[in-house]
């Protein structure tokens, strides 16, 4: 029986973890839960399932995240927060030696070469959530990172693929939550429709798998049926394919590194139709702002994520348009990033530092 310790217990990771779980009681049981500020949400799954909760908005220190390991003991943890405050927790957990399921692209993209040097010194795996990540995983453990010369990241597209530009200048708030394929939250579906969320898993690629940024191509994949692929060294490409659904990438963290029999339905290739396209990065230039963030380094990235998490705050919350959001990332990414980074607490002062630029430009695109 595996302990399953749930970040992020109300979004959308941890409640189809937390369903996994459910339904794999004879292997899996759940023992905590965390939630940032959804008191009711949370109290309802731990009174379920008789495990503890921590809630983060009343104590969200590094202190609290450890006790609360060394209380629920778990054996994995399934780190779904949202945002730049799942990196503490990710950071904690490896310093607990528990593998770490890792759905919180911001631990990889804020700290991705402290992160993976921690992980090496406690020996402790980190297996990627995101659906995206999780293909590539698993296809680099099969076919050997040594065979594999570029990876290709997919992406829906979002809801705006076809749009001109002048129909771009229009988007309203309503119309960027509307995602065509994938149920997610506010923050992470206005990304998908910038193209920033496929920027930001650039970046974690890059970390993740010790590639540069000329190894990573991305293709726009409406129906989202390819979750990636990789080109080995013979030029031949191999895909993972699979349903829309993040159970699946999650199940595989559950149960890695065996690979068990599930009841998630398989997929069926018949009457499936599958097209692929160069994103528009004329259009939706978020996407090559991270590539250039991936040459410049780890400071460049912070910035990156500081900068859009900002902007899309301020969208949601109709301070800005929607082709603002790229103005303002554009805007912090003109400071010098060419930072070294050494620690944690460098991470966290440029993140601080970008914000405040981000905020400071928030003025002009008002």
């Amino acid at each position: 029986m595996k302990k399953v310790l749930v970040l992020g217990a109300t979004g959308s990771i941890g409640t189809n973890a937390i369903e996994i779980i459910k339904n794999l009681n004879q292997d899996f049981t759940l023992c905590g839960v965390q939630a940032h500020n959804s008191k009711d949400k949370l109290n309802t799954i731990a009174n379920q399932f008789k495990c503890p909760s921590l809630l983060t908005c009343e104590n969200n220190t590094e202190e609290a995240f450890n006790n609360f390991i060394l209380k629920t003991q778990p054996d994995i943890i399934v780190n779904g927060i949202a945002g730049a405050a799942g990196l503490m927790p990710s950071k904690v957990a490896l310093e607990n030696k528990i593998p770490l399921a890792l759905a919180n692209k911001e631990t990889i993209v804020m700290a991705g070469s402290l992160i993976k040097k921690l992980a090496k010194e406690k020996n402790t795996p980190i297996v990627p959530v995101d659906s995206e990540h999780s293909a590539i995983f698993n296809l680099v453990e099969k076919i050997g990172k040594e065979n594999i010369s570029k990876i290709v990241i997919t992406a829906s597209g979002g809801p705006f693929r076809e749009y001109t530009t002048e129909q771009l200048s229009k988007v309203t708030l309503e119309q960027a939550l509307k995602h065509p394929t994938w149920n997610m939250g506010p923050k992470i579906t206005i990304d998908s429709s910038t193209l920033a969320n496929k920027g930001l898993e650039v970046i974690e690629a890059a970390y993740l798998f010790d590639v540069t940024s000329e190894q990573i191509q991305v293709v726009v994949h409406p129906q989202s049926l390819v979750h990636s692929l990789v080109r080995t060294n013979d030029g031949m490409l191999y895909a993972q394919i699979s349903d829309p659904d993040m159970k699946h990438p999650i199940y595989n963290a559950l149960t890695w590194p065996n690979n068990v029999p599930t009841y998630l339905e398989p997929f069926e290739l018949f009457d499936q139709t599958m097209t692929f396209f160069k994103p528009r990065t004329k259009d939706f230039p978020m996407l090559n702002y991270a590539f250039e963030c991936v040459k410049i380094g780890n400071g460049a990235t912070i910035a990156f994520n500081a900068a859009n998490e900002v902007a899309v705050h301020a969208f949601l919350n109709k301070q800005i348009s929607y082709l603002s959001i790229s103005k303002i990332v554009y805007e912090v990414l003109q400071s010098d990033w060419k930072t070294e980074i050494t620690s944690f607490e460098q991470v966290f002062q440029l993140d601080s530092k970008a914000r405040e630029i981000a905020m400071e430009a928030l003025k002009k695109f008002d």
